[in-house]
């Protein structure tokens, strides 16, 4: 387990992002600047107006200027959170400017090139300063926020305890698509929250936080990704709906942009990387051949685009609709597949390995990967009625968990299984033993 302790990679690099300081919407009216005045475009649409707030009531804190954040959302405005949620969103947001800072500076060019350190995957995904900076701020958020009792990253081996009595669970892809930042090409930040398993409090350190990461992602409370392009964009959703919130450079606030993000039923766009064309399975290559040339269940030819930046190839997916993919077993379930798929599906899309419902299987690896079909419903269901859809075929690639380490795999599902069913069992006795106790908690 990954020590909550360790000097921060501050220390190891000469470039310290300095954040800029934002004046309050009630101030810069104040001052007698325009903001008042500006006019915000919707992601929704083309009109330009201002997201006022909900139920037509005006901003807390913005006067009569109408707009609406994201902790006057979570808070008041939109659906009701807890205040320990609202205060964990605050900390987290607050990395995220700090990382949309770091990207966007002149000075982290030096920064996104390859280094020296140890990597969970294959030299492909080899850790940047960039990635583990941005993991260091989040990890330091979340510790100030004292609302976590651990943290899960992409860039750590294991988890992270931080607090005997945080309620909540974070897991995070600090940084996504980093390796091609010097490109300038968009990059984002993806996190997913849980509460934490009170159940398994008894249990060693290493345990808990393990089987606390280790949760079904139907068992989400949160999820959000950030986009850091030529906006910075947050979407997020609580279990009832996909919003979208904009950062506003002039206040340092996150605006509401989009109260319901809608995942069209069907697109016209395809995104996944074309060069792999001979290395997917028959049905793959049979539905790709068939959208593009417009003789499937929609009757025009589609487009491909590929951003090849995860984060980025969602957005405008669900802006769009269509599908974006990774047919191979790329793309970790536990930092990934799961909070993005929830984001999908309460936008009305789906997302699937290619066989199962994402948010329906259960991680038995932190770090377990796996392919990942996200878009729109009836894209998704025409998708995979071609059956045959993941690509077992990686050349050039590390294998993944399950086809040159196949037998440890089912090793590791097993003790894994083994271990959720003893949890189960110990729940079920401390239910049964107190009176009044509704039905029984499962960790499954």
């Amino acid at each position: 387990m990954q020590s909550a302790v360790r000097p921060p990679l501050y220390h190891l690099v000469s470039f310290r992002p300095k954040l800029q300081k934002f004046s309050s919407k009630s101030q810069l009216c104040a001052l007698g600047t325009p903001f008042c005045r500006l006019r915000m475009t919707s992601v929704s649409g083309s009109e330009l107006r201002p997201l006022r707030a909900v139920g037509g009531s005006s901003s807390s804190s913005g006067g009569d200027d109408g707009f609406v954040t994201l902790l006057e959302y979570v808070g008041k405005e939109g659906i009701h959170v807890k205040d320990d949620l609202v205060v964990l969103l605050d900390h987290i947001q607050y990395a995220c400017k700090r990382i949309a800072a770091l990207v966007a500076s002149p000075f982290n060019y030096s920064l996104g090139k390859q280094t020296g350190f140890d990597s969970v995957g294959s030299d492909r995904d080899a850790p940047k300063p960039l990635d583990i900076v941005s993991n260091e701020i989040i990890l330091s958020s979340l510790r100030k926020s004292g609302k976590v009792a651990v943290m899960a990253s992409e860039e750590n081996d294991e988890p992270t305890w931080i607090s005997e009595d945080g309620p909540y669970v974070v897991v995070t892809d600090p940084l996504d698509g980093s390796r091609n930042i010097d490109a300038s090409i968009p990059t984002g930040t993806i996190f997913g929250i849980y509460k934490r398993l009170e159940e398994l409090d008894n249990l060693p350190i290493e345990e808990k936080a393990m089987l606390n990461s280790l949760q079904s992602g139907s068992r989400l409370i949160a999820a959000a990704y950030v986009l850091y392009s030529s906006a910075t964009i947050l979407c997020i959703t609580f279990g009832s709906g996909t919003q979208a919130f904009t950062l506003d450079h002039s206040t340092g606030d996150f605006i509401l942009t989009n109260p319901s993000i809608q995942i069209p039923p069907r697109g016209q766009i395809y995104s996944v990387n074309d060069a792999r064309y001979f290395d997917w399975p028959e049905g793959l290559r049979q539905y790709i051949d068939t959208v593009r040339q417009g003789k499937g269940r929609y009757p025009k030819k589609y487009s491909a685009r590929y951003i090849c930046s995860l984060v980025a190839d969602l957005h405008r997916t669900l802006l769009y609709g269509g599908v974006a993919m990774n047919p191979r077993d790329h793309l970790r379930l536990v930092y990934e597949a799961n909070p993005l798929s929830f984001i999908v599906e309460q936008a009305g899309g789906r997302g699937s390995d290619g066989k199962h419902r994402i948010l329906s299987l259960q991680p038995f690896k932190l770090h377990q990967r796996l392919p990942l079909f996200l878009g729109s419903l009836e894209d998704m269901e025409e998708l995979e009625s071609y059956g045959d859809i993941q690509q077992k075929v990686n050349p050039g690639y590390e294998a993944s968990h399950s086809f040159r380490s196949k037998a440890k795999s089912e090793f590791l599902f097993l003790v894994s299984a083994t271990v959720m069913s003893m949890i189960n069992k110990s729940i079920a006795r401390k239910n049964k033993s107190v009176m009044g106790r509704g039905r029984s908690r499962s960790f499954l």
